[in-house]
């Protein structure tokens, strides 16, 4: 009886010793130009689906119809995605062609997998595919909206591609803007290749609320932003990637042009529509109440005057800290649960904000957001 046992303990130590020498022995090609064989591929792509499948179990997915999600996923897509997974035209650099494995086509995939499955994938990554997870894991909120626009890609063409990323901005060089003085201002070429499709040519952020307005802003202030994320001390998967790659000069450049734009538009292009008077009557309460808190603060909750860092008119600036007035709400509101979270980071000052925000509370964050993105038009 014990034979047999024998036989095969043997015969296992055997395979074991053989399978060894082969990997020891260099043998084995790892040469991306040869490709899979089919079983080995059938392999791998089977067990990632159901690695996916399994582990994205249980994620809840918010409402990804939103157009102002699916213009963020597109600039987002744009910055990091497109050089592997290319246009809806089917292009994309040769060299991705010679990767092994090939980036899928989105197209085909995407409507074969569930929201929550490519939510997964985009913030975590494939192992061994050159698929990289999301640079920044806490910023969900970067996320969400890549998915949104993922959902829409494969009905995209082209041009409905282009107008997803670059809205009404086309890119031309040699265009020159009004500055806030009124003499020409030349607009940088890294404005005009990656800044204008987020944040525009006129820094007024797409209109939709999920980019910043940038025009007239500090210009200490964006020049510490570009640096704390070039230096991977702001969270962003998506600016930290492009800022990483800007010299300093350019940082100086970037923040110098849209500090000298016309400060930002009255609220009138934030799309938002007093339907009755009721709605009038509440929106005149939320921005009283925000005025109170960006004025005095909120003692039982150890909230301080905002205005003391962040006043109610543009000029002086104080320090490098931001200009909020007629920044976009909803904008505003991610930032705060974004430092209340520990999910933003910034420069030396960002700390500064911590104590300034956790003790607020929901309905304030919107009261206080919706002052400050008021002011301009009051």
């Amino acid at each position: 009886m014990k034979r047999p046992w024998k036989i095969m303990s043997g015969l296992i130590l055997v395979i074991g010793i053989v399978g060894i020498l082969v990997v020891v022995s260099g043998v084995i090609p790892v040469k991306a130009s040869s490709g899979h064989w089919e079983i080995t591929k059938w392999f791998l792509n089977f067990t990632k689906e159901r690695s996916v499948a399994t582990h994205s179990t249980g994620i809840k997915v918010p409402d990804l119809d939103d157009q102002a999600l699916i213009v963020k996923g597109a600039g987002h897509y744009e910055a990091g995605c497109r050089m592997c997974h290319g246009k809806p035209d089917g292009m994309r650099p040769r060299m991705v062609s010679l990767m092994t494995p090939q980036p899928p086509n989105l197209k085909n995939i995407v409507p074969e997998r569930e929201p929550q499955e490519l939510f997964y994938v985009v913030k975590h990554g494939i192992k061994m595919t050159g698929m990289p997870a999301w640079p920044e894991l806490k910023r969900d909120d970067e996320i969400w909206p890549v998915v949104a626009f993922l959902l829409k890609y494969p009905e995209l063409d082209f041009n409905e591609y282009d107008e997803l990323v670059w809205g009404k901005h086309q890119k031309q060089s040699g265009q020159s803007i009004d500055s806030a003085e009124g003499t020409s201002l030349p607009v940088p070429h890294l404005v005009i290749e990656v800044c204008a499709g987020c944040h525009g040519v006129d820094g007024q952020g797409r209109g939709l609320g999920v980019f910043p307005r940038l025009a007239g802003q500090n210009e200490a202030y964006l020049l510490v932003s570009l640096e704390a994320y070039h230096q991977d001390k702001r969270m962003s998967g998506t600016i930290e990637e492009l800022a990483s790659r800007m010299h300093q000069q350019e940082i100086e450049d970037v923040s110098r042009y849209y500090s000298r734009l016309k400060p930002f538009l009255s609220n009138e292009s934030q799309g938002r529509a007093k339907t009755n008077n009721r709605d009038a009557q509440e929106e005149d309460a939320s921005f009283e109440r925000g005025a109170q808190i960006a004025a005095e603060g909120i003692a039982g909750q150890d909230v301080p005057a905002c205005a003391d860092c962040h006043p109610a008119t543009r000029k002086p600036f104080k320090n490098a800290y931001p200009a909020l007035m007629g920044q976009y709400q909803d904008y505003l509101e991610l930032q705060i649960r974004l430092f209340q979270n520990r999910s933003r980071g910034g420069s030396q000052s960002a700390n500064l904000m911590h104590a300034a925000v956790d003790g607020l509370k929901l309905d304030q964050i919107r009261d206080v957001s919706f002052y400050y993105s008021e002011l301009p038009a009051r």
